[in-house]
């Protein structure tokens, strides 16, 4: 397995299990309260469908700008961490994802693209 197919795996096993946790997150395991679950979920799991075409297509660019994107699921699962012990297994889970969304994506744009250019 090269590098960037490596990269690849890991970035979109980040990318779906985020989408999932955050969907189930908001769903069943802890729905909000004074907010209506719709609107959570236009919000919350919205943007992250923005990038799906360009993910499992392999596009490089898409990958490099889902980085910037994920940052925002990276404060918002240290922000939970810290700020609610109910949700700090979920929120710790989404730490995790985002982190492989994150290492992934950079890796792999920056590898695939590489092999491209060569």
């Amino acid at each position: 397995m090269t590098q960037s197919r490596l990269a690849y795996t890991v970035a979109l096993t980040g990318y779906f299990g985020l989408l999932i946790l955050l969907t189930a997150w908001t769903v069943w395991l802890s729905p909000p309260e004074e907010l209506p679950i719709a609107l959570v979920l236009l919000v919350g799991v919205g943007p992250l469908l923005l990038p799906l075409r360009g993910l499992l297509h392999g596009r490089p660019y898409t990958f490099a700008w889902t980085s910037f994107l994920v940052l925002l699921y990276l404060v918002h699962a240290v922000l939970e961490i810290y700020s609610s012990p109910a949700d700090r297994l979920l929120a710790t889970a989404e730490l995790l994802f985002a982190l492989m969304l994150y290492g992934g994506a950079v890796a792999y744009a920056r590898w695939r693209g590489k092999e491209l250019k060569a």
